[in-house]
């Protein structure tokens, strides 16, 4: 008998699988049948319709007013406004100079307590580290709130604002001595 070296044996066996690849292996059948359908398969495409004739149209209203416009708008808030009856409330002054206090969102400002001068009673309220006095009169937040009563537990504040029709309306707030909150907190 004869001895084939291991690597002799690997490369004839590659080559014979090789050579085995390389047949038809019943590829010349499915062409034959693709061959056939394609000579039996007709092509039907239907025929397209004529475009569609442009007819242009005239904008008739080009001299009608803008219903976009700014002034038609504000006639209109002004009869929803004369129709609705509630313009009793007078807008705030924009030209007034503005306080220190009014720089400041309401949200931001703090009651740390109170004092009373002279009989009257002033609020100590805390923006950052700094703490202001205010009384009754002055304003407070930036929607023009003015403060309508001092307590030695809360600060009542009146503030005008516009709603989304662009009327003005009061709004009532309110400020409470941060003490009696973070009491109220510890308890539950």
């Amino acid at each position: 008998m004869m001895h084939m070296r291991p690597s002799v044996l690997i490369v004839s066996l590659s080559v014979l699988f090789g050579l085995a690849g390389c047949g038809s292996g019943g590829l010349d059948d499915v062409k034959d049948w693709m061959k056939g359908v394609r000579e039996q398969t007709k092509v039907a495409v239907p025929k397209l319709s004529e475009p569609k004739k442009f007819s242009p149209f005239t904008y008739a209203v080009k001299d009608s007013p803008d219903p976009f416009n700014a002034s038609k708008l504000a006639v209109a808030l002004a009869k929803q406004r004369a129709s609705s009856g509630n313009s009793s409330i007078k807008p705030p002054d924009l030209e007034r100079r503005r306080e220190p206090l009014e720089y400041f969102p309401l949200d931001t400002i703090k009651m740390v307590g109170t004092l009373q001068k002279a009989g009257v009673n002033h609020a100590l309220l805390q923006v950052d580290r700094t703490v202001y006095q205010a009384k009754v009169g002055n304003y407070v937040g930036q929607n023009f709130g003015m403060i309508t009563n001092v307590t030695e537990g809360n600060v009542d504040i009146k503030e005008i604002v516009q709603d989304a029709s662009g009327e003005w309306v009061e709004r009532q707030s309110k400020l409470e001595l941060q003490e009696a909150i973070q009491q109220g907190a510890g308890k539950k």
